[in-house]
């Protein structure tokens, strides 16, 4: 899932822990109108402080829209590309919203909140595409669409220690399932402060982790609560530089790099996420069972040696011969902090998406040799 977000406005947006941010003395940049921390020390700290204890994330940009009503369960299976009625109480599931033409208008994360009412966690790009279309295709249905978005703030702490700071946290009470006992993709009730908050076992950067929402007049003293139960744990503050850089090594796809409505599930490896065995029609159905055209290119894993790496949009080559036609192109890349060579995912033409298949990236006009490996990169021991 991707971190930026379109402001139909064009104010520029703040997240509720801006201050914070600005008292830690984090970098900011734009995210579609959004002021969000890049990074506070360095990318690379950051990025191993998640790897070996644990960090601390503002998502709070991300947008949250509730859908409830009789109808709920129905209607999710019809708006969206997953069996979204067979998640049970507290579970999560990954999901697609798809167009007519099967392409992918945004990933999303649903938490089944009760019989009758689920949260949708969209990226905040697509806030406002994703919104508009629960909305027109609740139409028939007895089920109300409401964007909670500014309403509600999202930490996210990840890595190893992760489960161990929210522990030692004071003012999280009133916990409808242990921690330890708390599977991936489930969430669960709690209290800060005697604010109600959702713990959500789930995250972005291939660790073990927790996303935390919480109203957000509550949010800046849940950050605070949490930074100082992980003093200890040695959880530091992360920017999305370091969250791009993990997630790029889980093969983790981001929205507009891998994703997109010009890409079918099947092309960047999401098939199984589109339900096609499940009753009734969605939107997206008749296009996902015809599929992407024939030859349409598929996304791969690439890895290579040396320093040298290949980044967004560097096309890619099945030889060294200058007037060799592309091949396909670099989606996200990046020299990996953790396996210490350079990494990327691609979309290639399918005759050279088989593993172990020699292709070469065009590094600023040098042609700089890579293998097609699976995904993910990178896999933490369990």
């Amino acid at each position: 899932m991707t971190d930026a977000t379109t402001d139909t406005t064009g104010t520029a947006r703040f997240s509720p822990l801006h201050q914070q941010h600005v008292d830690a003395g984090a970098s900011f940049t734009d995210f579609g109108g959004w002021q969000m921390p890049v990074r506070y020390s360095s990318d690379l700290a950051e990025h191993h402080a998640v790897r070996t204890a644990a960090g601390i994330f503002d998502i709070s940009h991300m947008a949250e829209i509730l859908v409830e009503g009789p109808a709920a369960p129905a209607f999710l299976d019809y708006a969206l590309a997953g069996k979204i009625s067979a998640v049970k109480l507290g579970q999560a599931k990954y999901s697609l919203l798809l167009n007519a033409d099967g392409g992918i208008v945004d990933d999303l994360v649903v938490y089944r909140l009760g019989e009758e009412r689920f949260l949708v966690v969209a990226n905040a790009g697509n806030r406002f595409a994703v919104v508009p279309a629960l909305a027109e295709r609740a139409s028939g249905f007895d089920v109300t669409v409401t964007d909670l978005s500014d309403q509600i703030a999202l930490i996210a702490v990840q890595g190893p220690a992760s489960r161990a700071i929210l522990e030692a946290t004071t003012g999280i009470t009133g916990l409808g399932i242990a921690l330890d006992e708390l599977k991936y993709y489930w969430s669960t009730d709690a209290a800060f402060n005697g604010a109600p908050l959702l713990i959500a076992r789930t995250g972005y950067t291939g660790e073990d982790g927790f996303e935390l929402y919480i109203q957000t007049d509550e949010a800046a003293e849940l950050w605070a609560a949490l930074s100082a139960a992980g003093a200890d744990h040695g959880l530091v503050p992360c920017g999305l530089a370091s969250r791009d850089t993990l997630r790029l090594e889980a093969g983790m796809p981001l929205y507009g790099h891998e994703l997109g409505t010009d890409v079918f599930p099947a092309q960047a490896g999401l098939g199984r996420v589109v339900a096609l065995a499940k009753e009734g029609d969605f939107v997206g159905r008749a296009a996902s069972e015809r599929g992407p055209a024939e030859g349409a290119r598929v996304l791969v894993g690439l890895a290579a040696e040396g320093r040298r790496a290949g980044r967004a949009d560097y096309p890619l080559f099945a030889s060294t011969d200058a007037d060799a036609p592309a091949i396909g192109v670099i989606t996200s890349g990046a020299l990996s902090p953790t396996l210490g060579h350079p990494i990327a995912m691609a979309f290639v033409d399918p005759g050279h998406a088989e593993l172990g298949t020699e292709i070469f990236i065009d590094v600023r006009g040098s042609r700089v040799p890579a293998s097609v490996v699976a995904l993910p990169f990178y896999k933490r021991d369990k």
